[in-house]
């Protein structure tokens, strides 16, 4: 039914940038909030971003606020998160969710997710 797919992580160096891709494969993507987050091993998930479904209001983790940035395409079922300067403390595994109510996604409870792709920052 509905799966979810990112892609775009790697290893970069502090302060470059990196655009992580969403790719939605399903009916559900249009009518669904969207959110962001990150985790590492033995270490709780983190809230990054989050964009809704038609006003595409946008929410970002305070981490990260200034510096990434979320947005999405409904007609392509896609979603991204744009991220600058980053960081070591960014290094993580990033996972994609959907689902609503808005509320709902933004604390964790979106209905799907993806596998995750893994962003690795260095100086």
């Amino acid at each position: 039914q509905v799966r979810l797919t990112e892609s775009g992580g790697r290893w970069t160096q502090t302060g470059t940038s990196l655009k992580l891709s969403c790719s939605a494969s399903g009916g559900a993507f249009s009518r669904s909030d969207m959110a962001w987050f990150r985790q590492n091993p033995g270490k709780e998930r983190e809230f990054v971003a989050a964009i809704s479904r038609y006003s595409f209001t946008t929410r970002y983790g305070d981490a990260v606020k200034g510096r990434f940035t979320i947005s999405r395409d409904n007609d392509e079922n896609m979603g991204w998160l744009e991220m600058n300067d980053l960081k070591v403390e960014d290094s993580a595994t990033y996972f994609c969710t959907i689902g609503q109510p808005f509320s709902a996604v933004v604390t964790g409870g979106g209905d799907y997710w993806g596998q995750g792709t893994q962003v690795s920052v260095s100086s």
